[in-house]
């Protein structure tokens, strides 16, 4: 029961962010878009791990690394510079 529903927690920060972004409401670049999609599929992918159901964890690891991927280039590029111009 509590893994099923940790299961639709994932599955829907993960819609919740799509359906967003085709509703023009948040951009598929922003950091709560792909922050959404980094925790929700990673709740997936590990569900997927516990339940060693191969195909569904590589989907949600890919997912994830892509995510977190995109998610550390939009935080790079807003965060300020460091200190000397470096």
């Amino acid at each position: 029961m509590a893994l099923d529903i940790l299961q639709i927690i994932g599955a829907v920060l993960i819609l919740a962010a799509f359906v967003a972004a085709q509703a023009d409401r948040l951009s598929q670049h922003s950091v709560t878009y792909l922050g959404l999609n980094v925790v929700g599929s990673l709740i997936l992918a590990a569900l997927a791990l516990h339940t060693e159901n191969w195909g569904f964890l590589l989907l949600e690891a890919v997912w994830t690394v892509v995510s977190a991927y995109g998610l550390a280039l939009v935080l790079r590029k807003s965060s300020p510079p460091a200190a000397g111009g470096h």
